[in-house]
C-alpha cells in the first residue's frame, strides 16, 4: 500500500500560530509533534511501500525538514507550484504511483486530523485495501457522536452487507441542525472524513470518466528509465499545473461515481478545524479550560477557556468561553463561538498589506 498525505492547506483558522510557511499541519497545536508528523507515524505500522506528501512550494522546505527523522520507509515530498484543491493533488499522486506500479493501492489522508485510536485507522485502511483491489473507491465514514453541522455527511445503504463496506447512496453538504439531528437518529449517516482507499488505476479511470481535462493533464507523467526519482517529475509537474482545474475530489468524482463504498470507523477522530476543537484533542482541566504551552495559568472566576501561551504565564479574571492565543508577534482574543471567524482576521491582514503577520 502507498500512503498519500495531502499537506497543502493554509490553516487560517489557527492564526496567529498558523502562518503561510508553517500552517496547521506543520505546527504543534497540542504542544508535541506536528500534525503532519503524527499522521506519518500513525501509518508506519502498515509498512507502506512509500509515503507521498503533496504540499506547496511555500511549505516544501519545512515539510522536508520534519520528515528527515523517518527512515524506515521512503518518503517523497512533492511540491505543487500552485494550490488547485484536492482532485489535482490526488490525480498527480495516482499518476506517479501508476507510472511505477499501475495496480498499486493508495490510501489518501489529510495531514491535519487528530485520531485517538490509531490502530482502528490502520485496521480500516487494510480492510479498505481489500475492497480497493476489487476495483472500488472506498471512503471512510466516521460514526457521528453529535448532530454536527460543520461536517459533510455520507448516507450509506446498510441493509445487506453486515459490517460493511456499504454502498454509498449520496454525499450530503453541511446540514442545518434539524437535518443533522435526523441523520443521527436514522443511523446510516456518517461524517465525511476525507480519507480514501483505492487503486491508482481505478481513480485515474474515474477521473477520465468524470473530469477528463484533469486526467489528460496527468496521464502522461513518467519516470526516466523506470527508476523512482522525483527530480524526473519537476518539469512535468510545472507543466501539468498550468492546465489542471481547481476542484475537490468530492465534486470531481465521489459525488458522481456509482462505484463508491464506505467503511464505518470509530477512532476518536477530529478534523481540528479551529481553536474551538482543542477540547476534542486535549483533556480540559476541572474548570473546562485547555491550556497549552504556558508557564502556568491562574484562573480567577474563569472557566471554559482555550489558551495557547507561547511559554508565558497567563492569568484570567472573570473570563468565560474565551480563546486566548499568544505568539511572539501577535495576540488573538475571541469568543469560543466565533473561532470560525479567525480566518476573517487573516483576510483583513492580507487586504491591509500586513503580510509580516501572515
Amino acid at each position: 500500500m502507498y500512503i498519500v498525505i495531502l499537506a497543502g492547506g493554509s490553516g487560517t483558522r489557527f492564526w496567529p500560530l498558523s502562518r503561510v510557511a508553517r500552517p496547521k499541519q506543520l505546527i504543534s497545536i497540542t504542544g508535541d509533534r506536528s500534525m503532519l508528523q503524527r499522521t506519518v507515524e500513525r501509518v508506519l505500522p502498515l509498512h507502506p511501500k512509500r509515503i507521498l506528501i503533496i504540499t506547496n512550494h511555500l511549505q516544501a522546505d519545512e515539510t522536508e525538514r520534519q520528515m528527515r527523522q523517518y527512515d524506515s520507509v521512503p518518503i517523497d515530498v512533492i511540491s505543487e507550484p500552485a494550490g488547485r484543491n484536492t482532485a489535482p493533488a490526488i490525480g498527480l499522486a495516482a499518476a506517479i504511483i501508476a507510472a511505477h506500479d499501475p495496480f498499486g493501492v493508495m490510501a489518501v489522508l489529510p495531514a491535519d486530523h487528530f485520531i485517538k485510536d490509531e490502530a482502528a485507522l490502520c485496521d480500516t485502511l487494510l480492510a479498505g485495501a481489500d475492497a480497493a483491489r476489487k476495483g472500488y473507491l472506498v471512503t471512510l465514514g466516521i460514526l457521528p457522536s453529535r448532530p454536527e453541522t460543520g461536517y459533510g455527511y455520507i448516507e450509506a445503504d446498510m441493509e445487506l452487507r453486515g459490517e460493511g463496506p456499504f454502498p454509498v447512496r449520496r454525499f450530503v453538504e453541511k446540514p442545518p441542525l434539524e437535518e443533522a439531528l435526523r441523520y443521527l437518529d436514522e443511523g446510516n449517516f456518517f461524517w465525511n472524513s476525507g480519507m480514501f482507499v483505492w487503486g491508482a488505476d481505478t481513480i485515474l479511470k474515474e477521473l477520465e470518466n468524470h473530469i477528463p481535462s484533469l486526467y489528460n493533464a496527468v496521464k502522461g507523467i513518467s519516470f526516466n528509465d523506470d527508476v523512482w526519482e522525483l527530480s524526473d517529475l519537476e518539469k512535468q509537474i510545472r507543466e501539468i499545473y498550468q492546465e489542471v482545474p481547481s476542484i475537490s475530489i468530492d465534486y470531481a468524482v465521489m459525488e458522481k461515481s456509482t462505484n463508491v463504498l464506505m467503511l464505518p470507523v470509530e477512532m476518536g477522530w477530529s478534523d481540528v478545524g479551529s481553536w474551538s476543537a482543542l477540547p476534542e484533542v486535549v483533556e480540559p482541566d476541572s474548570l473546562g479550560t485547555v491550556c497549552i504551552n504556558a508557564a502556568g495559568h491562574i484562573a480567577v472566576d474563569s472557566a471554559d477557556c482555550l489558551i495557547y501561551a507561547d511559554g508565558r504565564m497567563v492569568a484570567t479574571v472573570g473570563v468565560h468561553n474565551m480563546v486566548i492565543v499568544s505568539t511572539p508577534d501577535a495576540i488573538l482574543v475571541c469568543h469560543r463561538d466565533r473561532c470560525q471567524d479567525v480566518k476573517k482576521v487573516v483576510e483583513q491582514l492580507g487586504a491591509a498589506g500586513l503580510t509580516d503577520f501572515l
